[in-house]
């Protein structure tokens, strides 16, 4: 199965792609992850997206279809995949299907979390990163002040420069414009589930799952 996690930012795709990836036992292929990874590790395509990234602005088609294409050619998603933050564009949904169909790949579903941009905003602002272990965290789950609940380093828990309102509130607004239509796009080209994002994680894991056996 090659599924398509799909709604805005902070809508939690990431964390439900990472439970969906141990079920059904394909890879969690997370677009945001590789790109910071490359940003970390200064690759040509890191240094090319952190200033888009920073500013909440949309890595370039170009240099994202290259990414998804080397992707899906590997060994490991040969039995399907799990795409988290990608296609973000018409045109990146239509190149997409394109090498769904070049790949000879078939049982595409795409899944829709939905949420109210302020909740989605509340979430975000919410949110803190640790700079020794890379782990996210909300507010609520940190005990100590300023401690990382997973390496325990102090004074290393940050706001990330695309969790502050200014910057979420123009990405809502990219995804508006530019992503939602998208979701219109794959009703007529696969098979598309919706599910509210706002439901607690395990509920929401339940309805997918279930909607995915149906």
């Amino acid at each position: 199965m090659y599924l398509i996690l799909f709604g805005s930012p902070g809508v939690g795709k990431g964390t439900q792609a990472k439970i969906l990836s141990n079920i059904l036992k394909i890879p969690h292929i997370s677009t945001g992850d590789i790109l910071r990874d490359s940003v970390k590790n200064q690759t040509e395509l890191g240094l090319q997206a952190k200033k888009l990234m920073d500013a909440g602005e949309l890595v370039p088609d170009d240099l994202m279809i290259s990414l998804i294409k080397e992707t899906l050619s590997k060994p490991e998603c040969v039995n399907g995949c799990i795409l988290d933050g990608f296609p973000r564009t018409i045109a990146q949904a239509v190149e997409l299907n394109r090498l769904f169909s070049e790949l000879k790949i078939s049982n595409v579903v795409l899944l829709h979390l939905t949420a109210n941009n302020d909740e989605i905003v509340r979430r975000l602002t919410n949110r803190r990163a640790c700079k020794q272990c890379g782990n996210i965290f909300n507010l609520n789950d940190i005990k100590e002040p300023n401690v990382c609940p997973v390496c325990n380093a102090t004074d290393s828990l940050i706001l990330r420069k695309d969790d502050k309102e200014d910057v979420i509130r123009h990405r809502l607004e990219i995804f508006d414009k530019l992503t939602s239509p998208v979701f219109d796009y794959y009703r007529e080209h696969a098979k598309t589930i919706q599910i509210n994002g706002l439901l607690p994680i395990e509920e929401v894991n339940n309805l997918i799952l279930a909607s995915l056996k149906n």
